[in-house]
Parts: C-alpha cells; sequence; structure tokens
C-alpha cells in the first residue's frame, strides 16, 4: 500500500451464489481526506465496507487498510482499535442510557477525547438519562457519530451517517466530519445522497452494480464535466459528435444535450464544423454527472 493511501482495494469482488454483489472493485482512498462512497440502493457499498472492515470475506481480490490485509485474523484484531465504524444500522446496546453507553466506550481507548465528547453532547442535546432503546432513529444516530468521533480513530468508515438525521442534524454531522478531518482523521463514508458528498467531499467514487464506474477528485469533476447544448438546422447523426469524453448524448428536435468528461473543447470545435447554429456550454453538478454515470452504465 502507498504511504499517501489508507484503503486500496485491487480487483475486490463478492459472491452470493450466482449473485455478484462487488465486482472487480479497485480503489485507493487518500489519507487526511473526505472520500464519498455514492451509489444507488443496491450497488455494493455496504458489503464492500464489510470486507474492508474483515467483517465478511472476499470472493476474489485483495485489499488493505492502514497497510494490514483485510484477509489477515491478525491484522484485522489489530485494525479494530484504529478504524471507527457507524454501520447504517447504528447498533447500540439499547438496555443502556446514554450516560452509561458513553462511558463504556469511553473505557476501552486510552486517547479518548473528552473535550469531542463534551462539544458533541452539547450540539446533539443527548439526553445523557434516557435508555438508548427509548432514543428516536436520528438520536440514535447522533450517539453513534459521537462514539466514533471521540475515538479519534485514524480512519472512521460512515455507512448511510445522515440515516435518520433531520436537516439540522445533517448540517451538524457534515460539520462534525469537516472537523474531524481538520484534525487529521480520513473519512469514508458512503451515501446515495449527492448534496452531502458535493459539500464535503474531497474524493468521489461511484459503485453502479457492483462496479466501479467513477473515481475522481471533486475539485477534477467541476473542472472537466461539462454540459453543451447545441442546435442545428439539420440535426447530424449523433455518431458525429461523440469524441472521447462524452458521456451521454440526448436529442430532442434539432438539439442535442451532451455531457462530457473532457474534450469539451474538441466537441464545441466538431459542432461548429457541423454547422451548428448555436453552442452553449455550462458546468455540470455531482448530481447531474452521479446521473449521467449510473443511466450510462
Amino acid at each position: 500500500m502507498t504511504s499517501t493511501c489508507v484503503i486500496e482495494t485491487h480487483a475486490l469482488s463478492k459472491s452470493y451464489g450466482r449473485v455478484e454483489a462487488v465486482r472487480g472493485v479497485s480503489l485507493s482512498v487518500k489519507s487526511h481526506q473526505i472520500t464519498a462512497f455514492l451509489g444507488l440502493n443496491g450497488a455494493g457499498k455496504s458489503t464492500t465496507i464489510k470486507m474492508l472492515l474483515s467483517m465478511i470475506r472476499p470472493s476474489g481480490g485483495s485489499g488493505q487498510v492502514l497497510g494490514k490485509s483485510i484477509d489477515d485474523a491478525k491484522d484485522s484484531v489489530h485494525l479494530r482499535g484504529q478504524v471507527a465504524y457507524v454501520s447504517e444500522n447504528k447498533q447500540l446496546y439499547g438496555y443502556m442510557t446514554v450516560e452509561q453507553m458513553i462511558r463504556f466506550t469511553r473505557s476501552f481507548y486510552s486517547d479518548w477525547r473528552v473535550d469531542i465528547e463534551r462539544r458533541l453532547l452539547s450540539t446533539y442535546e443527548l439526553p445523557l438519562t434516557r435508555k438508548v432503546a427509548s432514543l428516536s432513529k436520528g438520536m440514535r444516530t447522533k450517539l453513534a457519530l459521537l462514539l466514533a468521533f471521540a475515538r479519534q480513530p485514524k480512519l472512521l468508515i460512515l455507512d448511510e451517517p445522515s440515516e435518520g438525521l433531520d436537516p439540522l442534524g445533517i448540517e451538524q454531522m457534515l460539520e462534525s466530519l469537516v472537523a474531524q478531518c481538520s484534525e487529521g482523521t480520513t473519512i469514508f463514508f458512503s451515501s446515495h445522497q449527492i448534496p452531502e458528498a458535493e459539500r464535503v467531499a474531497d474524493q468521489v467514487c461511484i459503485l453502479h452494480r457492483g462496479r466501479l464506474v467513477l473515481d475522481s477528485s471533486l475539485d477534477d469533476i467541476r473542472q472537466s464535466y461539462r454540459q453543451l447544448e447545441l442546435v442545428f438546422l439539420t440535426v447530424p447523426e449523433e455518431s458525429s459528435v461523440r469524441v472521447a469524453g462524452v458521456e451521454s448524448i440526448r436529442t430532442v428536435g434539432r438539439q442535442m444535450r451532451v455531457v462530457v468528461s473532457g474534450n469539451a473543447d474538441l466537441l464545441i470545435e466538431r459542432a461548429h464544423d457541423l454547422h451548428a447554429s448555436s453552442v452553449e456550454v455550462t458546468p455540470v453538478g455531482l448530481r447531474e454527472v452521479f446521473m449521467e454515470t449510473v443511466k450510462g452504465k
């Protein structure tokens, strides 16, 4: 594993009988960044995360987390002290109070950050005397996040962290992610909520039907992706505008809508050669990139 990466996989795969849940995923997650792992429901995000955490064994390929093999039992035990994980189900001990849950978790970590604990208790307005089982889904999510953040882990893996949160809770969660990353924690979170990723992510990985279909920095996406609206008196064949970098083409009447991930200048030149009467270029947001990527695949 390279020194700048905390997660690396090569052709990582998982099958359940004839069903391929994850198919040949090779990704690199850089340290001290926030990486968003996006995909539709059922894309294979949770399965990939469980393989990274050695909760399930891969059917093929390999992976390393913090330099440790995900296939090695001794390595997986060592990783538990360095990686914090918040699952989609936010599993906690329901019979404990919030205060007992925090005190119990704190006892396992000598470097527990009491300052983070106190700050998030105040921010999240968690009721210390309430039983965990009686908390709302959003409150259980906030408690699980507090337990993960206060550990000050090297790597924080979150599976759908905003599940159950209201808009204020989502805002608080995103602010906590940025603050945690600024203190040196690498964050890898799965989601199908595009606005969350667009707010905080440095890197974006998109999984679709078990395959990694996009792996790029958010800055590169913003700089490279463009939408071109081309208007013709006589509409040419779509193949005539299909240059390298074209992700999708949609023709309605005399208008072509083309989304590109690069070579926008080349396509503009091609459109003029084809006597386009109008060429309009606009930036493309992450939501549009996501939709075009999964629809195109």
